[in-house]
């Protein structure tokens, strides 16, 4: 997208002073403090400033576009009892498959811009508050006057394993094709896309037609949603299925190592460049261009499950932007994906590459 002379004359003043202000900048250009507010807002549309303060679109970025929801977790104390009130322990945390995979992806230092919704309301206040604190790029997160916070409530059993979920993810209709649009300049300058399955079918296919260079890495979400990737599957650079998403995807029932591979090979056939295939507690299978590799789960005390799949998403995609190769960047990814289930909220707050080197080399000592 082309920029007025205008825009050109800010963008060499944020080049000299990233840390400007806009008075600052309106005093030294001869023009109001509101007409600067609109030129830097037309700056992010178009992919040259990246957010506040000011990053430039010099600075590569990853972009993450997908949900972002309060998560509300239900943990039984014993073995539940279906339809009895069940004694047991509650949180409140910040999540969203997006959300979740953005901040798991600047604790590992990558640099993350996250696109999505959330309410003008106290939960989304916590959702953007916790993305900052991070270090989640969030100018691009849409907040409609007319929409609530989406919420994911789960259900856990005394082991940590999910046993049901309810979602409201109401709020991800204004991520629409008119929304993407209005950013696709930002979008089109990250070399790299993670996108989720609570994308709606307008959205996804928005970003896929959009799609020119950048890598695409996408989280299935779930069982119920994965079914609107199958148009795009030979666009898609990596994807992370559970085994029955990995089923809607193949029509292969996946049980084991030996049906991961079958599922994969069918997922390579239709045009994805790497799979990786999870299984829980049995381990997960990552494959690329058919090269394959088993890997068992790393034996830790699981407290909560919920954001193991993103947290391993997350690794993937930053070992991806580190270019490691294919068995230091799955096995990175299961030891994020054990770190996190060590810890009650959905994302561990102690996530860091060099704690993951760390599990790795320890969990190495004790293969005699």
């Amino acid at each position: 997208m082309t920029i007025t002379e205008r825009e050109q004359h800010i963008l060499e003043c944020l080049r000299a002073d990233p840390m400007i202000s806009q008075q600052a900048l309106a005093d030294r250009l001869n023009i109001s403090r509101s007409a600067v507010a609109v030129h830097i807002m037309h700056l992010m549309q178009k992919g040259y400033v990246a957010g506040k303060g000011y990053i430039l679109a010099e600075q590569s970025y990853v972009a993450v576009v997908g949900g972002a929801n309060i998560d509300l977790s239900g943990r039984s104390a014993a073995a539940l009892r279906m339809g009895d009130s069940n004694p047991g322990s509650l949180s409140v945390s910040p999540g969203g498959v997006g959300r979740n995979i953005a901040e798991n992806l600047a604790r590992l230092g990558s640099v993350v811009q996250f696109f999505s919704v959330v309410g003008q309301d106290a939960w989304g206040d916590q959702l953007l508050a916790a993305c900052r604190s991070a270090g989640v790029g969030v100018d691009h997160v849409l907040r409609p006057a007319d929409v609530s916070t989406s919420v994911y409530l789960s259900v856990l059993d005394a082991d940590g394993e999910m046993k049901l979920a309810l979602n409201d993810m109401a709020a991800l209709k204004y991520l629409d094709a008119t929304a993407l649009e209005k950013r696709a300049g930002f979008l089109d300058r990250a070399p790299l896309w993670v996108l989720d399955a609570n994308l709606s079918e307008e959205s996804l296919y928005w970003l896929f037609q959009r799609r020119a260079h950048q890598r695409v890495i996408v989280d299935t979400v779930s069982a119920a949603k994965v079914g609107r990737l199958i148009p795009y599957l030979d666009r898609i650079h990596t994807l992370k299925p559970n085994a029955l998403e990995a089923e809607v995807l193949t029509g292969v029932v996946v049980q084991d190592a030996a049906s991961a591979k079958q599922a994969v090979a069918v997922l390579h056939d239709k045009g994805v460049e790497r799979v990786f295939l999870t299984l829980g507690g049995q381990g997960a299978l990552y494959s690329v261009s058919g090269s394959s590799l088993w890997l068992d789960a790393l034996p830790v005390q699981v407290v909560n499950v919920t954001g193991a799949g993103d947290a391993a998403l997350a690794a993937i995609t930053h070992a991806t932007l580190q270019d490691w190769d294919a068995e230091h960047s799955a096995r990175f990814a299961m030891a994020a994906a054990a770190l996190a289930t060590t810890s009650a909220h959905t994302i561990h707050p102690h996530l860091s590459e060099t704690a993951l080197l760390q599990l790795l080399e320890a969990s190495d000592a004790k293969i005699p």
